[in-house]
């Protein structure tokens, strides 16, 4: 057999942030599904899970550097490297207890996504009911946000106007808050999904 050699490849934007979704979802279900989540109704670690997913992704897919994860990403440059050293095997023994506590550490966090790219990678992505009945969840109790609007904005080529995703938006409610309206402040455009997470979340703790 020819031994095939694969060069690293520049991809896509898009590319990058529909495999960056499917991780993040993969890695929400890995926590337990929405039984689990519910018992964490203040969930202000989904952001660094969304950051989680998209370092492991442009690391093992894109093949980038912990500077260029870094300047993505707008994190530091530690940060990325806490993230993508994590040791899988460990992340489920500490997880519930520092969800409980304090949050999500960021190599916590990058621990979970890569678990979940690795299942990914085996096949393991039976998300279709799961992602349904976590965006209804998002709507009733105010939790899993982020996936109702990943789930809502996924096909869009960004950078996009943030007109555009603030109609796709219209209509979702988190903490009595419209996220369509939400976004209309945010500034003219939104450069990808992992920023959109992140300045709704900034918005939601601002109001309350």
């Amino acid at each position: 057999m020819v031994p095939v050699v694969v060069q690293p490849q520049e991809i896509k934007d898009f590319d990058v942030d529909e495999l960056a979704i499917r991780v993040f979802l993969k890695a929400l279900e890995l926590l337990g599904g929405p039984r689990k989540l519910i018992l964490y109704r203040n969930l202000t670690w989904l952001t660094s899970l969304m950051e989680a997913a998209y370092a492991v992704v442009l690391a093992e897919e894109a093949l980038k550097t912990e500077d260029d994860i870094a300047e993505f990403l707008g994190l530091t440059r530690q940060t990325v490297r806490n993230i993508l050293r994590a040791d899988p095997e460990l992340v489920m023994k500490k997880l519930s207890g520092e969800l409980e506590e304090r949050g999500l550490k960021a190599h916590t966090a990058g621990g979970l996504a890569k678990l979940a790219y690795e299942e990914i990678k085996k096949g393991n992505e039976a998300l279709v009911f799961f992602s349904q009945v976590i965006r209804e969840g998002g709507k009733i109790l105010g939790i899993g946000w982020p996936a109702e609007v990943l789930a809502r904005i996924k096909g869009l080529d960004f950078p996009l106007p943030s007109a555009l995703v603030s109609e796709r938006l219209r209509g979702l409610i988190v903490k009595e808050r419209d996220l369509g309206e939400l976004v209309a402040a945010l500034g003219p455009e939104i450069r990808n999904p992992r920023e959109l997470l992140h300045l709704l979340a900034e918005k939601l703790r601002e109001e309350t």
